[in-house]
C-alpha cells in the first residue's frame, strides 16, 4: 500500500539531480549545485553569500591559511585583489613566503607523498605533501629577504607596511603577479600576524644577526591598525581560506571594535573553507555560530562553512563567481587605501597604529 508524503512546511523543495552537460560553465554549475546536497550545496551557497557582500559595501577581509601558494592557488588569490572581490588580506607568513618564491621566478614541483624522504633530504627538496621545492632556493630566498629588510629605516615596522615594501621591491625587480606584488599595486593592506613563524621570519632574523637594529616587527600595531580600519568601516565581512591564525585575527578586529564603538556588531558576512572539524576545539574548525557567542559575528549576518579543501573549492568557486559576479564588481563602491610614508589610509582618513579610535 503506497504512501503519500503529507504537507509539511518541511517539504518544500525538492533536491534536483545533477545533470551532467557538455560543456557547462562553472557558473551554471555552482548554480545547479545550489539544489544538490552536502558540501555541494554549502559552496554554491558561499557564491550566494559573496554576491550578497559585494553588493552591500563592505570592507571584505580575506583570510590565507594552509599551504595555499604551494598548492598552486596564489595567482586565484591575485585575481580576487585585481578584481577587488576582497579589500584587506591577513595571511599566514607561509603563504606570502611561497608567493614571493614565484614570483621571483623559482616553482614549486609535482611529486608524490609516497616519495622516499631520506633521498628527498640528501638532495635538499622540501616536500609538501605532493609537492617538491628546492631548498636551496628557499636559502636563497631568505637571504635576500635579509638583504631587503637591512634596507628599510632602522625602526619597528608593522607587518602591513613591511610587507607592502616586500611586495614594491618585488614588483620592482621582477614585475611578475602574485600576492604580494598585486596588494602592492592595489594599495590595499596584508597583515600576518603570525610572521616569525614562517621563512620571512627567518630571513628578518638573519637581517637581524647583520645588524641588530634590523627586523623589528611592530605585530600590536598590527592589531590596532586592523581594527581601527573596522571602527571606520563597521559593515565588514570575512572570508576564510583555511582557518588558522588569519581565521582568529580577523575575527578579534571586531570584538575589539566593538569594545571602543558599540555601534560595532560583528561581521555582517562570513564564509569559510575549512577542512577542520569543531569537537576538537580548535580556532580552525569552529563553527560561524559559535564565533557569534563571541560578538565575532553579527547575530543576522550570512554565513556558511563549507568543509572541504581549499584547492577543490576555491578553483570552482572563484571562476564562477567571475561570471556572475562581474555587474557587481564592476559597480562596486570600494573602501580606498592608500599607503604613504608607513601610515595606512582608509578614504584618505589616516588608520592609527597605536591608539583605538573611539565613539565614546
Amino acid at each position: 500500500m503506497s504512501r503519500v508524503a503529507k504537507s509539511s512546511r518541511f517539504l518544500k523543495a525538492p533536491v534536483q539531480p545533477f545533470e551532467v552537460r557538455a560543456g557547462a560553465t562553472a557558473e551554471d554549475v555552482l548554480e545547479r549545485m545550489e539544489r544538490i546536497s552536502f558540501q555541494g550545496r554549502t559552496l554554491a551557497t558561499a557564491q550566494r553569500v559573496w554576491q550578497r557582500m559585494l553588493g552591500d559595501r563592505c570592507l571584505i577581509f580575506l583570510g590565507l591559511a594552509g599551504a595555499l601558494s604551494a598548492g598552486g592557488l596564489r595567482l586565484a588569490v591575485a585575481h580576487l585583489i585585481h578584481t577587488r572581490a576582497v579589500d584587506c588580506l591577513v595571511s599566514t607568513g607561509a603563504n606570502l613566503y611561497h608567493d614571493l618564491h614565484e614570483t621571483r621566478g623559482r616553482h614549486h614541483f609535482i611529486g608524490s607523498p609516497a616519495a622516499d624522504d631520506g633521498a628527498l633530504a640528501a638532495e635538499r627538496i622540501d616536500r609538501v605533501y605532493d609537492t617538491f621545492a628546492s631548498e636551496d632556493e628557499f636559502a636563497d630566498n631568505d637571504e635576500w629577504i635579509a638583504q631587503f629588510a637591512l634596507t628599510l629605516e632602522a625602526r619597528p615596522h608593522t607587518t602591513r607596511e613591511f610587507l607592502y615594501r616586500l611586495g614594491e621591491r618585488l614588483w620592482t625587480e621582477t614585475g611578475g603577479d602574485g600576492i604580494l606584488t598585486a596588494a602592492f599595486r592595489a594599495g590595499i593592506p596584508i597583515y600576518c600576524p603570525a610572521i616569525a613563524d614562517s621563512s620571512i621570519g627567518m630571513g628578518l632574523a638573519q637581517a637581524r644577526h647583520h645588524d641588530p637594529a634590523a627586523g623589528h616587527i611592530d605585530t600590536i600595531g598590527d592589531v590596532i591598525e586592523s581594527t581601527n580600519l573596522v571602527i571606520a568601516h563597521p559593515q565588514t565581512a570575512s572570508v576564510v581560506f583555511g582557518g588558522g591564525t588569519p581565521k582568529n585575527f580577523i575575527n578579534q578586529a571586531a570584538v575589539e571594535a566593538e569594545y571602543f564603538c558599540p555601534d560595532v556588531k560583528g561581521h555582517r558576512y562570513a564564509i569559510q573553507i575549512v577542512t577542520d572539524v569543531p569537537f576538537y576545539g580548535g580556532a580552525s574548525g569552529s563553527t560561524l555560530e559559535e564565533a557569534e557567542s563571541w560578538g565575532k559575528l553579527a547575530a543576522d549576518a550570512a554565513r556558511v562553512s563549507v568543509r572541504a579543501d581549499a584547492t577543490l573549492a576555491v578553483p570552482l568557486l572563484l571562476t564562477a563567481l567571475s561570471g556572475s559576479a562581474a555587474d557587481l564588481l564592476a559597480t562596486r563602491v570600494l573602501p580606498a587605501f592608500s599607503q604613504d610614508g608607513g601610515t595606512l589610509r582608509i578614504n584618505d582618513a589616516p588608520v592609527s597604529t597605536s591608539r583605538f579610535a573611539s565613539s565614546q
